[in-house]
């Protein structure tokens, strides 16, 4: 209901990307509402005293399609997000995303490159983004991370910006990506943000041990409860 009602003002919004800003507030005040509305506890930690950096690179897991939720609710400012192909066919709202945030093929090569171009402007102009280097939902969320992708780390280099890793353990258990099937199940949340990184200096050489060093903080944020992935629902 609250997308519907205000879906005027994002039709409004999105024509112009003067209008972006406001329509990425409205997207982030849409996801604090949702979360509260579905009154599940929410921990939210952050591993680094002080603001967060900006711009920068936000690198997290990605385990449920409330990721992107989450972190709209818990990072401030116009962030920027990169999300796959798919996600601008999805009625009304697609067409507003593809706008305001970049999509990428990550089966083309072509399309990769014109995201990576897309992000470094929004660099540039002070944007932060998140990026789920995993490149898809993994299988196993909350037991094995897929191997990450270099986009992320090669564009914060190449932008001279730190990485922020993000872990996000338990939102799969809230709501499972499971196939042609929404499950949703009452389950706390938990969204940790580890110290910035930095990559001044860095040269795309030590892309490997940037990615294995993050690939090691998200996997610690696993935990024992979101080792198994939720079976069929009961109740819908």
């Amino acid at each position: 209901m609250p997308f519907v009602v205000t879906y005027p003002w994002q039709w409004w919004l999105g024509r112009t990307p003067a209008g972006y800003p406001a329509l990425h507030r409205i997207y982030s005040g849409w996801s604090k509402f949702s979360l509260a509305l579905w009154g599940v506890p929410i921990e939210e930690i952050h591993e680094q005293a002080g603001p967060l950096p900006s711009p920068c690179v936000y690198v997290a897991n990605h385990g449920s399609y409330i990721d992107i939720m989450l972190l709209f609710k818990t990072v401030p400012g116009f962030l920027n997000m990169m999300g796959k192909l798919s996600l601008a066919k999805v009625p009304l709202w697609g067409p507003l995303f593809a706008k305001v945030y970049i999509t990428v093929d990550r089966a083309s090569a072509v399309s990769r490159g014109r995201a990576l171009v897309a992000a470094r402007q929004g660099l540039a102009a002070g944007r932060s983004i998140a990026i789920f280097a995993e490149g898809r939902i993994s299988p196993t969320p909350g037991r094995e991370l897929l191997p990450l992708q270099d986009g992320a780390f090669q564009l914060a280099i190449a932008a001279g910006v730190p990485i922020v890793p993000v872990g996000m353990p338990l939102n799969h258990m809230f709501m499972a990506d499971v196939k042609n099937s929404l499950r949703v199940r009452y389950h706390r949340l938990k969204i940790v943000f580890h110290p910035a990184i930095a990559t001044t200096g860095l040269t795309a050489a030590d892309v490997p041990a940037l990615k294995a060093r993050v690939a090691a903080l998200l996997t610690a944020d696993f935990l024992p409860e979101g080792a198994e992935k939720p079976g069929p629902s009961t109740w819908r």
